[in-house]
């Protein structure tokens, strides 16, 4: 290498001259001159040489048949270096990888003492060229599978069943032949809401190095605070709340006044807690979260933000529910056309993560009780109750039972189907009350929606034939009938404890299932 690059500066050094006293020398005649001179830099790279690099190199063997089938295309020749050294795409890739940092991901190639010194100390790399280039080729494989999230093996192994779009790493390599630059963010293909929590992960990384928020001291008899308390605690509150970005200016008074409580509720609402005129322990114990926590909880969710298919966000009608947000959303030409709170499955009976097509709407339903709770329910209910039975207005079938059309029905007045194994649809319900709480789950793993007739009207505007009055009448006949969707309609059933709203405000909510920490753990240790 030390011959040919002294060859072409003398070439080049030559072709200065010259253009200084011929003016009519072309600078592509000077390309091809050079050409001449220095021949093509090529590595041969075969099977035998990638093997002998496994061999050495073994953490990075997952890589190793599509690496394979990468060096094949490009005829068994290097892919990163030239006659001038390393070319600026590798540079890119390892600018990129350096920064996995930025994204809440850690760098930490297996290999990390053998790419440094390629591009921070070239005189340190002892690897041969071929190597070399192997070493760039798992670099870039390693980085395209840290940024597309942990493989579809491990996110069902934690319940996550929505559709992903597959990874191909041969299709991200094309890249390479076309010289591109690792996507950047205007050209990324990302689901939206990935870069909105990065932008979140900054900010409460500055707060972090800042020092974070002081924790909130209250006694253990502390019960709560109104408008014209006066203690401590309240400056403390302010200092938390002014931190955070729910209030504005900090007085740093300690007199609870009408613009503490308003900051409070504020901090409720981005937190899954309902606004409320007093300020109670949980709400201290929300502020007490340390901001490094928080910090965790944006990374998991930018890694569940890795399992969605962008695709999922073009469609012009679809409806989504965020479990731990006990919330339901119809968007509609991208715009939130309806909201309903919604209850969801308890921890014994989880609602599935999983998506589908919603194609009926089922009016005055039966409800076919499943065997689980024919078992768990029915028949101790009956063995205590020889009237429990007409009672529940239930029918009973050689087994089977179901429940009879009517308000006290416990799919209540209408149901919405979109056929799945794990028998899940979104219902009315007769228990009203549990809307009202802030923790909503208590079902059996269906989705209890709290504006049934709402999401009704709001489906059926694909068919004008349906108006209010309609479907009023059908919900209240007393005999089942059905709707067939003449667009179906994708359901997609999901689990954020951080969300970024389309207002830009950066929302918590409780981690009902517990899957926050598992996750955590799965990536601290990657």
């Amino acid at each position: 290498m030390k011959i040919l690059y002294s060859l072409a500066a003398v070439v080049l050094l030559f072709a200065a001259v010259s253009c200084n006293s011929k003016a009519e020398k072309k600078e592509e005649e000077l390309k091809k001159t050079v050409e001449k001179v220095i021949p093509e830099l090529k590595i041969s790279i075969d099977s035998s040489k990638i093997a002998a690099f496994y061999q050495a190199y073994p953490k990075l063997e997952k890589f190793q048949n599509d690496v394979f089938a990468l060096y094949k295309k490009n005829k068994s020749t290097q892919l990163w270096l030239d006659n001038k050294g390393i070319v600026e795409f590798a540079s890119n890739l390892f600018s990129k990888y350096k920064g996995l940092d930025r994204e809440g991901l850690k760098a930490n190639f297996p290999y990390n003492e053998k790419i440094n010194p390629i591009f921070d100390h070239l005189d340190d790399n002892k690897l041969s060229k071929a190597d070399t280039d192997l070493m760039i080729t798992n670099l870039y494989f390693y980085y395209v599978q840290k940024v597309s999230g942990v493989d579809e093996k491990t996110t069902k192994s934690l319940e996550w069943l929505l559709p992903r779009k597959k990874v191909n790493y041969r299709v991200f390599s094309d890249s390479i032949y076309k010289k591109a630059t690792i996507s950047d963010d205007k050209k990324s293909k990302m689901f939206s809401q990935y870069y909105k929590l990065r932008d979140a992960l900054h900010e409460y990384r500055e707060i972090e190095k800042k020092g974070g928020w002081k924790t909130i001291e209250v006694g253990d008899d502390f019960k709560s605070l109104k408008i014209g308390d006066s203690v401590p605690a309240i400056g403390q509150i302010r200092e938390r709340l002014y931190i955070g970005g729910d209030l504005k200016e900090n007085s740093k008074s300690n007199i609870c006044d009408s613009t503490l409580i308003s900051a409070v509720k504020n901090f409720e609402t981005h937190h899954g807690l309902t606004p409320k005129n007093t300020i109670l322990p949980e709400h201290i114990a929300e502020m007490n979260i340390p901001v490094s926590d928080r910090i965790k909880t944006i990374i998991a969710n930018m890694e569940r933000c890795r399992w969605i298919d962008p695709a999922l966000e073009k469609g012009q009608e679809y409806i989504e529910v965020n479990i731990p947000e006990f919330r339901l959303y119809l968007i509609r030409d991208h715009q939130i056309a309806f909201v309903s709170p919604v209850v969801v499955g308890k921890a014994m009976t989880q609602t599935v993560i999983f998506s589908g097509m919603m194609n009926n709407i089922v009016f005055s339903p039966y409800w076919n009780v499943p065997t689980s709770i024919i078992n768990k329910e029915i028949k101790p209910g009956m063995a205590k109750n020889k009237n429990y039975l007409a009672q529940k207005n239930l029918e009973w079938n050689n087994g089977a039972v179901r429940q009879l059309p009517g308000k006290n029905n416990s799919l209540g007045l209408v149901k919405f189907l979109f056929p799945n194994s794990n028998n899940i649809y979104l219902h009315d319900t007769p228990a009203k009350s549990l809307f009202e709480r802030e923790n909503r789950a208590f079902s059996h793993g269906c989705v209890r929606v709290g504006k049934p007739r709402d999401l009704a009207i709001e489906l059926l505007k694909q068919d004008p034939s349906w108006t209010p009055a309609r479907i009023d009448k059908a919900m209240h006949a007393g005999k089942e009938s059905w709707y067939s969707l003449k667009k179906k309609v994708p359901v997609y059933i999901g689990y954020f404890t951080a969300w970024v709203d389309r207002k830009g405000n950066l929302n918590f909510y409780k981690d009902v299932y517990q899957r926050d920490e598992s996750l955590i753990k799965l990536l601290t240790e990657e």
